[in-house]
């Protein structure tokens, strides 16, 4: 068996779980047969000798090919005709895959992705990897663009949304207070009030972008982070950033900066600047009143 046959066997075996995994992400059958193709062609296209795992390395890659289509969607604002039922996804003519029944027995069928298709696309991915499918954050991050907090969180907000939680609801007037007190903090300078708002081992990351504004890249502790932002964000304004308190650096009403929050226990334990255009692009940013 030559390697192109070897690579079409392997696929063939990891199939039923890629469409799967489509499907859950998408609700749509035919969509997730093209992520599936597209995935296919993917591997023919990569270099594969060091993969030790093809089936988590073509799961990353579906996964990957589903945040495209969904963030495509949604840039588009195309709402889907209506979501198939989940009978066409992992089964062949004649063919009764366990998995595709544990889809139709489990629930996790036709009502769980009428709930996902109001998830944000990266909530979206990371509640499917992550629950459905036991994907570590450690993995879903770099499919996400997130840090390893961030895509627990994104996973966190869609797991209260399919519970029946609107999410971040209830803990959204103190996260707020916590926000509004890190901006004040930092407007004024205040060096102390910025510690009290910061956790001891909080982590403040840029992007690309930000840093070639003059950012540095990653700060770690409080000291570090508060440092950092001591004196700054005066233009900054608080705003819902996918559903999350945080805040927006806008000039002539073009979003070039957003701050994104992680609190836990009252204090602030990651801050994620995001300036580069196209991940802009692909927030809901709704701008709010300082209180």
């Amino acid at each position: 068996m030559d390697q192109d046959e070897w690579m079409a066997v392997r696929f063939e075996e990891n199939r039923p779980h890629l469409r799967s995994v489509a499907y859950r992400m998408l609700g749509s059958a035919s969509e997730a047969d093209d992520a599936v193709q597209e995935a296919w062609l993917r591997l023919h296209r990569a270099d594969t000798g060091d993969v030790r795992n093809l089936g988590g390395w073509l799961t990353t890659v579906v996964a990957r090919v589903c945040l495209d289509m969904l963030r495509a969607r949604r840039s588009r604002h195309e709402e889907p005709v209506g979501v198939d039922a989940p009978e066409p996804v992992g089964r062949d003519e004649g063919v009764v895959d366990p998995e595709h029944e544990a889809i139709v027995g489990d629930s996790v069928g036709l009502a769980l992705v009428v709930v996902l298709e109001t998830l944000a696309p990266a909530e979206r991915v990371a509640f499917v990897l992550h629950d459905l499918f036991a994907v570590p954050f450690e993995e879903i991050a770099p499919i996400v663009g997130r840090s390893p907090e961030a895509a627990r969180q994104l996973a966190s907000r869609a797991r209260r949304r399919v519970q029946g939680a609107s999410p971040s609801e209830a803990d959204r007037p103190r996260k707020r207070e916590v926000v509004e007190a890190f901006l004040a903090a930092s407007r004024n300078g205040d060096f102390e009030a910025l510690l009290a708002v910061l956790d001891p081992d909080v982590v403040a990351r840029a992007d690309a972008t930000v840093v070639q504004m003059g950012a540095t890249s990653e700060a770690r502790g409080a000291a570090a982070v508060a440092q950092t932002f001591a004196g700054r964000a005066r233009a900054a304004r608080p705003a819902l950033v996918d559903g999350e308190v945080g805040l927006v650096w806008a000039q002539h009403g073009e979003p070039k900066v957003v701050f994104g929050f992680s609190v836990a226990d009252g204090r602030i334990v990651e801050i994620e600047l995001i300036a580069d255009p196209e991940r802009l692009g692909q927030l809901d940013l709704v701008m709010l009143g300082e209180s």
